[in-house]
C-alpha cells in the first residue's frame, strides 16, 4: 500500500534550544508551569486552520527531551496526510466506538452517545506514536525485567508534547478508541512497533482548564487522598 507519510524531522530545531538556560527557576516560572498543568486538556473540537508551519517541529523537538529507560527513545511519529489512511483510521474508531457504546445502558448510554471523543474530521495534524519494541538504542539497559518501561518511555513523551503544544496555543486529542493493530497495519510500519497513542494536533476551538468529562457530569476529578498511600 502506498502511504503518503511525511515525517518531521526534528532535528530542524535544535532541542537545548527549547530548554531554559537557567537551572534555577523563579516563583513566577513555577506558578506558570503550575497553570500549563491546569490548561492542558484533552481537546476534542479544533478549528480546521492549518498550523504555523514552525509549531509542529517545534512541539515535536521538545518531546524528544523526554526521558527514556536506557536513553533509547523508543518513540516513532509517523504524521498521517494520507486522505485514504486518515479515512482508514475515521472507520475504526467509528466502529470501535460503536462497540464501546454496546457497554453502557441507559442514562449512562445516552450521555456516551452524546460525547465527542474525537477530532479526526476536523484537526490538521494527526500523528501516530509508536513504540519500537526492541531499539538497539539503549543496548537493554533497565528493561530486561520491565519491559513495559520502553512503552512508560513512550507515554511519557506523548505528555511532554503535550504540554508543549498547550504552552504553544496548540491542542491535542489522543484517540484511544481505536484497534491499534489495524491502524499499524494501515501505516506500514515495522512489525516491532505498536501503536501506543493516535493524537489530533490543532488549534482549539476553545480552551478551558476544567476536562470536558467533568463538565458534562460523565466522571469528575476526586480527592489525591483516595490514591496516596502510605506504609
Amino acid at each position: 500500500m502506498d502511504v503518503d507519510r511525511t515525517t518531521v524531522d526534528p532535528t530542524t530545531v535544535d532541542p537545548t534550544t527549547v530548554a531554559p538556560s537557567d537551572e534555577n527557576f523563579d516563583a513566577a516560572f513555577v506558578d506558570d508551569l503550575d497553570r500549563l498543568f491546569r490548561w492542558r486538556r484533552d481537546v476534542r473540537r479544533f478549528s480546521r486552520l492549518p498550523l504555523e508551519t514552525h509549531l509542529l517541529p517545534e512541539i515535536i523537538a521538545a518531546a524528544e527531551l523526554s526521558p527514556s529507560v536506557g536513553n533509547s527513545q523508543p518513540w516513532r511519529w509517523v504524521e498521517v496526510q494520507s486522505t485514504a489512511s486518515r479515512e482508514a483510521v475515521r472507520d475504526n474508531f467509528i466502529r470501535c466506538n460503536s462497540e464501546a457504546l454496546g457497554g453502557y445502558d441507559g442514562e449512562r448510554a445516552q450521555l456516551y452517545s452524546s460525547l465527542k471523543l474525537a477530532g479526526l474530521d476536523d484537526a490538521p495534524v494527526h500523528l501516530a506514536v509508536f513504540c519500537d519494541d526492541s531499539p538497539a538504542q539503549g543496548h537493554g539497559l533497565g528493561r530486561r525485567t520491565v519491559p513495559a518501561t520502553l512503552e512508560y518511555s513512550v507515554v511519557t513523551a506523548v505528555s511532554t508534547l503535550w504540554l508543549a503544544a498547550r504552552a504553544r496555543g496548540v491542542g491535542v486529542g489522543w484517540v484511544s478508541i481505536l484497534e491499534p493493530a489495524e491502524v499499524a497495519a494501515e501505516l506500514a510500519v515495522p512489525s516491532s512497533w505498536s501503536l501506543v497513542a493516535y493524537l489530533c494536533i490543532g488549534y482549539p476551538e476553545q480552551a478551558g482548564d476544567v476536562p470536558e468529562l467533568e463538565r458534562v457530569g460523565w466522571q469528575s476529578r476526586t480527592s489525591t487522598a483516595d490514591r496516596y498511600i502510605i506504609r
